[in-house]
């Protein structure tokens, strides 16, 4: 497939934005219901969303796959870091959780190089442990962050990472729309199962029916154009990109929930966002022949 760059940095803007909103969204709910209950929402309305829109032209395409197992995989490692962050949203603030989560582009641009052959160098292990230091400053004892929220948030970016670099393995054999389908369809199945056991009784405002549908909406629309994106350029290119979630999540934590972070946080951010940066700039340019 020919290489089209500036079209997956627009498509991975896009797809962060969504995941800000659908961030931000999780926040608010959860603040009203269990974390369990909004993520199987979430995946229901996504599956719902991608059967209308798709079953009719793909029909049994829906549901094919090369590689069924590292499908799963992946979409197992999107439907248990879902139920994760939604508990680090809860306890966090957007932005610093986000900023947490943000080790994930790290990981991947540092893994890539065993897994994708993307070369990353000293430069990259260097720019590695700044990013760790970056996410020490955010998380540090003086801030008054929920440690659990803090736990949840690094094991949510290590499962993302996962599921980042598999979407770029499988790119090459496994059509966009099956990914998007068997990841909505297991977290579907997943959540729906425990939800009966976290469901409380309440009954949903319209307001709140209207945010639960938007999740999946952002949802669904933020990982088809997230998955479609590393079609038409490798992981090292678009992980800058996905710094941008960073302005989205702080911009839309002080809208909704008034949050502003302190200084020291916001350094912690930007080194985390810098080093991440880095890394993928140098792995993008060592795979330069």
């Amino acid at each position: 497939m020919k290489a089209e760059p500036l079209r997956a940095v627009l498509l991975v803007m896009a797809a962060v934005f969504l995941f800000a909103c659908m961030d931000t969204i999780t926040k608010y709910l959860t603040a009203s219901y269990p974390p369990p209950i909004v993520i199987a929402v979430r995946f229901m309305v996504q599956l719902l969303l991608m059967l209308a829109v798709f079953a009719p032209s793909h029909g049994r395409r829906l549901l094919r796959t090369q590689r069924t197992g590292l499908v799963l995989v992946r979409a197992a490692c999107l439907a248990i870091a879902s139920l994760i962050m939604a508990i680090a949203f809860h306890r966090l603030p957007v932005a610093e959780a986000t900023a947490i989560v943000f080790l994930s582009p790290l990981l991947v641009a540092l893994i890539s190089g065993l897994v994708l052959r993307e070369k990353v160098g000293v430069v990259g292990i260097a720019a590695a442990i700044t990013g760790f230091v970056g996410v020490l400053l955010i998380a540090r004892p003086g801030a008054g962050l929920d440690p659990v929220g803090v736990a949840c948030a690094l094991c949510g970016a290590g499962l993302i990472a996962t599921y980042q670099l598999l979407s770029r393995l499988l790119a090459s054999t496994e059509g966009t729309v099956p990914m998007l389908i068997y990841s909505a369809l297991l977290g579907s199945l997943i959540y729906g199962l425990l939800a009966p056991w976290f469901w409380e009784g309440q009954v949903p405002s319209a307001s709140q029916a209207l945010l639960f549908v938007c999740t999946g909406v952002a949802g669904g629309l933020g990982h088809f154009l997230f998955t479609a994106a590393h079609r038409h350029a490798p992981a090292s290119v678009l992980a800058p990109v996905m710094y941008l979630q960073l302005v989205w999540a702080a911009a839309l934590g002080w809208l909704v929930f008034g949050h502003v972070s302190d200084a020291i946080s916001i350094v912690g951010m930007v080194i985390v966002a810098a080093s991440g940066a880095a890394v993928a700039l140098n792995a993008r340019r060592s795979a330069v022949p």
